[in-house]
């Protein structure tokens, strides 16, 4: 079957959940969502999942990009990326799955971004609801950043959840940071694409289109500290003003690539 999505790679990040990402591939196969390319970045799993890894070319071709050792998220999408070909990427971990019918919202994603050549990436899922959209069409709504506008949730323009983007985003943004935590990489992603006046599309209905699975056997690699999840009232609060502070400390001192 030829690849309709010729201009698109998809790229994966995995470590140390090989069933998982057998399952997002066969979730996009019976979709009948043919990639031109599909490029599995490892971050150093251990040996049997390598070796499922390797199995599971034989059904979903696509190239696989190792490392000796463990060394990061910001590694992981760094040479991840570094190996894509094609104008776009849509770049997805490896515990999300698209629903069904996701083939056209990404087809509508690609068209906008054919269109509108000032946007830099079109996100397909988020936790929260970003506060600050303009509609556009399809169900995508710019992502309207000012300093000036209240909260921090502002500041969330950039995620590592699924999400399209153009290829040449190092050029714009700079790499990820490496030899740091997971959610300090994202976080210097997300400033540098405020920063460098990034502007990105965000799916309305951000649960709809894409499901988080996490399950017993391979659960979240992502370790988060109680405080910073907790749903007490006190410590919301106080967590909402430290992160307004942080987060506009951080934009201030934060430099733009030239």
């Amino acid at each position: 079957m030829q690849p309709e999505f010729n201009t698109t790679t998809l790229l994966v990040t995995h470590y140390n959940r090989s069933a998982s990402l057998e399952r997002l591939l066969k979730a996009f196969a019976d979709q009948d969502i043919i990639f031109v390319d599909i490029v599995v970045s490892d971050d150093g799993s251990k040996p049997e999942h390598l070796e499922r890894l390797k199995s599971m070319q034989n059904t979903y071709p696509f190239r696989l990009i190792t490392t000796p050792f463990n060394k990061g998220l910001g590694n992981n999408i760094n040479k991840g990326q570094d190996a894509v070909n094609t104008p776009y990427t849509l770049y997805v971990q490896e515990d999300f799955d698209p629903f069904p019918g996701y083939k056209k919202h990404l087809q509508d994603a690609l068209s906008i971004a054919d269109e509108r050549g000032d946007i830099d990436m079109i996100r397909f899922y988020a936790y929260f609801k970003y506060p600050y959209l303009k509609p556009y069409r399809y169900g995508f709504s710019e992502m309207i950043f000012k300093l000036w506008y209240p909260g921090y949730r502002k500041f969330h323009c950039y995620s590592d959840h699924p999400h399209l983007r153009r290829s040449t985003f190092f050029d714009k943004f700079g790499r990820y940071a490496e030899g740091i935590k997971g959610d300090r990489t994202e976080f210097l992603m997300a400033v540098s694409f405020l920063k460098n006046k990034g502007k990105a599309m965000f799916y309305e209905d951000f649960k709809g289109l894409f499901d988080q699975i996490n399950s017993n056997d391979e659960p979240s690699t992502m370790k988060r500290s109680d405080l910073r999840q907790s749903p007490n009232v006190v410590i919301a609060f106080v967590r909402s003003i430290y992160r307004n502070i942080k987060y506009y400390y951080e934009y201030n001192n934060a430099k733009k690539i030239n």
